[in-house]
C-alpha cells in the first residue's frame, strides 16, 4: 500500500527539474497524476518540446497513471482546465502541488517591467489560479492537500531575483492564509522551499567549475512533498518547510524579536538614541549561502 493510493494529483511545471521528481514521487506513492507543464524555456518562452508526455510515459512505464495538462497556470480560465483534467481523468482531486516557475534574473536597475511581471504571473497569480480552482473541489470533498514550492530567495532575499524573490515570498503568505481559510474544510496549506541543481541553478556550478555534489540531487526534495500529500500529513497545516543537504528543515514564522518600548510613543531623535542599543544588536543579515560557501544565484524551483 502506498501513503497516496487513490489518491489524485495536480503538479504544476512538473516536466523537468524538481517538478518531474515531485511528480514521479507523487506516482510512486500510489496517486494517479496530471503532469502539468507547457513546455517553456527558463525565461517562460515557448519551445517545441513536450515534457510534459515525456514524464507520463515515465510514470506509465513504472506502472504509475499519468496524464499530461498544457495549458498555462498564468491564465485564470486555463487554470480551471488543469483542475478539471484530474477531476474528468480520475474523478477527484486531492492534491495540488503548486510548482510551476521561470526566472529572469536581474538587478533592479536592469530590470524591466515585463521581466516582473512575467515572472510573478507564473509563481505567484499561477499558484493563486490554480489554488482557486481546486479549492472547491477539495472542499466539496473533505478532504484536500495544497503544497506550495516557494524558496529561500524569498524567504531570506538573493541578489539579482527581486521578481522571483519577492513571488516566493508572497507565497509564504498565501499558504498562511489559507491553511486559515481551509483548514476547517479538511484542507491542509504548506509550502516547501526545495533545494537541487537543475536548469534554473545550472549556472552556478558551471561558473564554479564544479559538478553538482550529491545531496544537490533534486529527487532529494519529492519524499518531503509525497509526505505532506498524504493522510499522515493531516496535523500540519500553514508550515513553510525546507530542506539542506540531507535534511528536511522546518522555519520559523516571521515574528517579532525585539521590543523598543516607551511610554507614550517616540519622538524620531529618540529613536535614534536609543535604536542601537535595543533593537541594533538583533539585526540580521539579509541574503542566503548554497553549502560550502557558495554564493547562491539560481532559482529554488
Amino acid at each position: 500500500m502506498g501513503l497516496l493510493d487513490g489518491r489524485a494529483a495536480v503538479v504544476t511545471g512538473s516536466g523537468r527539474g524538481i517538478g518531474r521528481e515531485f511528480a514521479l514521487a507523487l506516482a510512486h506513492a500510489g496517486a494517479q497524476v496530471v503532469v502539468n507543464d507547457v513546455g517553456a524555456s527558463l525565461d517562460g518562452k515557448g519551445t517545441g518540446e513536450d515534457p510534459a508526455a515525456a514524464v507520463c510515459a515515465e510514470i506509465e512505464a513504472q506502472g504509475g497513471t499519468a496524464i499530461p495538462n498544457h495549458d498555462s497556470v498564468t491564465d485564470f480560465d486555463a487554470a480551471s482546465r488543469i483542475a478539471a483534467s484530474a477531476v474528468d481523468a480520475f474523478g477527484r482531486l486531492d492534491i495540488l502541488v503548486n510548482n510551476a516557475g521561470i526566472v529572469r534574473d536581474r538587478t533592479l536597475v536592469k530590470m524591466t517591467e515585463e521581466d516582473f511581471d512575467a515572472v510573478l504571473a507564473v509563481h505567484l497569480k499561477g499558484s493563486f489560479n490554480c489554488a482557486r480552482h481546486a479549492a472547491p473541489i477539495m472542499r466539496e470533498a473533505g478532504y484536500g492537500r495544497i503544497i506550495n514550492i516557494t524558496s529561500s530567495a524569498g524567504l531570506r532575499g538573493n541578489f539579482g531575483q527581486t521578481n522571483y524573490g519577492a513571488a516566493k515570498a508572497a507565497l509564504m503568505g498565501l499558504t498562511f492564509i489559507w491553511a486559515l481559510e481551509l483548514g476547517r474544510s479538511g484542507i491542509t496549506v504548506n509550502a516547501v522551499a526545495p533545494a537541487g541543481a537543475t536548469r534554473m541553478t545550472a549556472g552556478l556550478f558551471e561558473r564554479s567549475g564544479n559538478a553538482p555534489p550529491p545531496e544537490q540531487d533534486p529527487a532529494l526534495n519529492a519524499p518531503l512533498v509525497v509526505f505532506l500529500a498524504s493522510e499522515r500529513a493531516g496535523h500540519v497545516n500553514g508550515q513553510i518547510l525546507g530542506r539542506t543537504d540531507y535534511a528536511y528543515t522546518l522555519f520559523q514564522h516571521p515574528k517579532q524579536i525585539a521590543f523598543m518600548w516607551r511610554d507614550g510613543g517616540w519622538t524620531p531623535e529618540l529613536v535614534a538614541e536609543h535604536f542601537d542599543q535595543v533593537l541594533g544588536q538583533h539585526l540580521q543579515t539579509p541574503g542566503m549561502v548554497m553549502p560550502g560557501g557558495m554564493e547562491f544565484l539560481g532559482g529554488g524551483q
